[in-house]
């Protein structure tokens, strides 16, 4: 017997999509009560739009600054529907400010055992690795590489010119993005000491 009336459901979903840009998935949206026909109402209705297959976005919500980024961070669900992907490189880079350049396609990191069936979009640049989580903040409601192993990940990539990630690398410190902590773990570590080398002396 149902208990919830369809006013709890609206609101719940409100709440929910609120906190995540206006979007949300099909298994959420179930999880509180609409059903398939229900969503297909709604979108046919043109209360949501769907924005991908089993991603919808409250129509007349308000567009986030960068709502690519909620978009592709929940693409990047697994089976249990919790989104794997952390926006790195240059994506990173951009967010954090420490480069004007803006890329053309957008940089995620995945865990090495992301699967997906459908074709990678052609928007995205998937990375795989496993990403510390004292290596991750959020920005603007997503999750992101901190600033310095973005840089590492993006001096490694060469993708970058080593001078202007010199520069990036001399802002993030005077900014706090980078602490001296994380400077030292760095250095510590032979793996990406010599990365860490480069950025600073700004040659090859």
């Amino acid at each position: 017997m149902r208990t919830r009336s369809y006013v709890d459901d609206e609101r719940a979903l409100v709440r929910l999509a609120t906190a995540q840009g206006g979007f949300f998935t099909s298994k959420q949206a179930a999880a509180i009560g609409y059903t398939a026909p229900k969503r297909n109402y709604h979108v046919h209705a043109g209360n949501w739009v769907r924005e991908r297959r089993g991603i919808f976005r409250l129509a007349l919500h308000p567009l986030p600054s960068r709502p690519d980024l909620v978009l592709w961070w929940l693409w990047s669900r697994n089976r249990q529907d919790e989104p794997q992907g952390i926006y790195s490189h240059q994506t990173a880079l951009s967010l954090h400010e420490l480069t004007d350049a803006m890329p053309s396609r957008v940089h995620m990191t995945v865990p090495t055992g992301f699967r997906r069936s459908a074709p990678i979009p052609r928007a995205l640049v998937l990375h795989t690795a496993a990403v510390p989580a004292n290596e991750v903040e959020i920005v603007d409601g997503v999750r992101v590489t901190k600033a310095l192993r973005t840089l590492l990940d993006v001096a490694a990539t060469e993708a970058v010119p080593i001078e202007d990630l010199r520069v990036a690398f001399a802002e993030a410190k005077r900014t706090g993005k980078i602490t001296r902590t994380e400077i030292a773990e760095v250095e510590s570590d032979p793996t990406r000491r010599d990365l860490l080398r480069k950025i600073k002396r700004g040659k090859r």
